[in-house]
Parts: C-alpha cells; sequence; structure tokens
C-alpha cells in the first residue's frame, strides 16, 4: 500500500477509534484522526511482527483490522498520557 493511501486509511480509522471510544479529547478531532495515522503504522507493525498480517491493500479487510486495533491502542495510551498530565497541571 502507498504512502497516501496509509495515511488515509489512518484518517478513516482515526475517526473511527474516536467512534470505539467516545469521549473528550484534548485537540479534538484532528488530534484523534494524526493518532489514527500513528496507530494504523503500528497496528501494521505490529501485526505483521506477531501474526504475520499487515496493511496488505486499501480494500483488505485485515489491513482495517489491524489498523482500527492499532489506533485504538494509540488512542487509550495517549488518553492516559495526557490525562495524567492535566491532573498533574
Amino acid at each position: 500500500m502507498g504512502i497516501i493511501g496509509w495515511i488515509v486509511l489512518g484518517l478513516i480509522v482515526g475517526a473511527i477509534a474516536k467512534l470505539i471510544m467516545p469521549g473528550k479529547d484534548p485537540g479534538g478531532i484532528i488530534v484523534t484522526m494524526l493518532l489514527g495515522v500513528v496507530g494504523a503504522f503500528l497496528g501494521g507493525l505490529l501485526g505483521q511482527w506477531l501474526f504475520g498480517i499487515g496493511l496488505e491493500t486499501f480494500w483488505s479487510l485485515q489491513t482495517w483490522i489491524v489498523a482500527i486495533i492499532g489506533s485504538v491502542v494509540v488512542l487509550g495510551i495517549y488518553r492516559v498520557i495526557v490525562g495524567r498530565k492535566a491532573v498533574k497541571g
């Protein structure tokens, strides 16, 4: 999958991750979608490393599942880190 397809996929799954994990996020939907790009990349790497599946083609179901899982994980980590800073600050 090309870099443009990967970025578009990440933006879309970032929005999907926001739907799966509703709540207030610092930075709003734009930051969440950018985290989706990171999550899609991370999901692809971890999927390839752990299970031998990664980001294949844009329309592949496994690509979407791996990218969504990665985005949800990154969004969860982001909320933990930012939430902790908000409480301290």
